[in-house]
């Protein structure tokens, strides 16, 4: 069966608030880049933070962690909180997306939403679901596929062809119930990287980003964007 593909969505964060946007996600909350990792660049970003996500390169050092890690877990039983919101990645190219929607669906107190909002509906239809079946949903949803489409052509000075083949993945990081949470749509489930809060969620986040660039030390592939409310 062939998988779906859709255009990959750039890092940029001002395609991304645009894109949250245009589904009904109010602006009080923006998209915005983390330039640095030492606490003089993070003091930059405007706080609150509710969720990270982390543009990295998927390499063969990468695939072999991600491989470990899942045979480690299995045998370990994390405790995954029932309220944090996790879906599978089953569209080729969607994982900036799904990190859109992992960094929305897990901050529903602190975002507001216009009453007919796509997004938030599709968060809601789904709010039940597992993470299987939100893919499926995700797979016909037009109003975020539309809306996907039109996001990764604004970005691009060229769009890519959808068969090439794209090595860099988004993942998010979100605070639920004051644990820091790993959501990957490529992973069979959420990682839990211990004890953090909404004061040093940024710092937290940062510090398992760290981990990321230090297995590819060579790679210079990496950004990293907050969700922080609109103090620009």
């Amino acid at each position: 069966m062939d998988i779906p593909r859709w255009l990959p969505l750039e890092s940029n964060p001002e395609v991304m608030t645009k894109f949250v946007n245009c589904l009904g996600m109010k602006p009080t909350w923006q998209f915005g880049d983390v330039y640095g990792l030492d606490p003089e660049l993070l003091s930059m970003v405007p706080r609150p933070v509710c969720a990270v996500l982390l543009l990295f390169p998927v390499t063969e050092k990468y695939e072999a962690f991600k491989q470990e890690e899942e045979e480690k877990l299995k045998g370990q039983q994390q405790e995954v909180s029932p309220d944090v919101y996790f879906m599978k990645q089953t569209i080729g190219n969607a994982c900036g997306t799904i990190g859109l929607i992992h960094a929305v669906a897990n901050n529903l107190a602190h975002l507001e939403f216009d009453p007919d909002s796509p997004l938030k509906k599709f968060i809601d239809k789904t709010s039940k679901m597992n993470s299987e079946d939100r893919a499926t949903f995700l797979e016909k949803d037009e109003s975020i596929r539309v809306t996907h489409e039109s996001s990764a052509q604004e970005g691009q000075t060229e769009a890519p062809s959808l068969d090439e083949k794209v090595n860099l993945h988004f993942i998010a990081f979100v605070n639920v119930g004051g644990q820091l949470y790993e959501l990957d749509g490529r992973k069979p489930f959420p990682i839990v990287h211990g004890k953090t809060s909404g004061d040093t969620f940024l710092e937290d986040a940062i510090e398992v980003c760290k981990v990321f660039m230090a297995r590819d030390p060579q790679e210079v592939r990496f950004t990293i964007i907050a969700l922080s409310k609109d103090s620009y």
